[in-house]
């Protein structure tokens, strides 16, 4: 059986490496306000070109430390550092992919998708021409010029993917982003992510709250414990990725791997 690894020891003075590791926190912790102890001294690395995975109960602070890590929320304690250099808000290193789709209502799918560019002063025909590439990539040829009214929630989120693949950054920060579409189209997303991501060779932080899609797409799962959030522990299922989607899931070391985190969360729930 595949068993969790324990978060080993950091040196919290320790400046990140760039070249394992393109993400890193150091000592993290977050309050809000004087009531919510929502993170406590998270010392965690991101290897470059892995996607991991923020997995725990509900309320153990996953997306707090991934809008901490975007630069969209400030920690209370302790620093991240993308690339070694220490965030001190957003940046083009880092795309964020939202659970709700944060598309323009008002725009084309093409405009969507490149609203990124757009707001980097690309030109306007290639910007236009990178924005086709991924919707492309993403199955949405054909719908450049429908609107977000006009698709399924589905294909609305192929959307928002596709923006955050279109400009180029070398870090992916997914939050729950295939929570809002049926099973089998979750299924589908998986397979397809990791097919984009073979090709792109992003970083990848994911938050999610089903341990399956974990277990299925992570080369890293962080457990957080609940609030304050801290390291449980850390889980690398070592897959075989050359098996088929319906083998991986039927493989006993994905199984196991899904019973262990399962029966680590549920003595929080009892």
């Amino acid at each position: 059986m595949n068993k969790a690894v324990h978060q080993p020891l950091v040196d919290e003075a320790a400046p990140a490496n760039p070249d394992a590791n393109i993400v890193a926190v150091r000592g993290i912790t977050k309050y809000y306000g004087s009531d919510v102890h929502a993170l406590d001294n998270v010392n965690l690395d991101f290897p470059t070109g892995q996607m991991t995975t923020l997995l725990g109960p509900s309320g153990c602070g996953k997306t707090t430390l991934l809008k901490i890590i975007a630069g969209l929320l400030d920690a209370s304690a302790g620093e991240v550092f993308v690339k070694g250099q220490v965030v001190t808000g957003t940046g083009p290193e880092r795309a964020f992919v939202f659970q709700d789709f944060a598309l323009l209502p008002w725009a084309s799918v093409i405009r969507n998708v490149a609203f990124g560019l757009e707001l980097t002063g690309t030109p306007l025909k290639e910007r236009e021409d990178i924005a086709r590439t991924y919707i492309e990539k993403v199955g949405l040829a054909g719908f450049e010029d429908k609107y977000p009214h006009e698709l399924s929630g589905g294909m609305r989120q192929r959307v928002g993917l596709a923006r955050a693949l279109a400009v180029d950054a070398d870090v992916l920060l997914m939050d729950e982003p295939f929570s809002a579409v049926d099973e089998q189209n979750r299924r589908k997303f998986q397979e397809d992510l990791l097919r984009l991501l073979s090709v792109d060779n992003k970083t990848v932080i994911f938050v999610t709250h089903s341990i399956e899609e974990a277990v299925y797409v992570s080369d890293q799962i962080v457990l957080l414990s609940p609030r304050p959030g801290r390291i449980h522990s850390i889980i690398r299922p070592e897959l075989d990725r050359s098996e088929s989607p319906d083998d991986i899931r039927r493989d006993k070391v994905y199984l196991d791997t899904v019973e262990e985190i399962w029966s680590n969360i549920r003595k929080y729930l009892e």
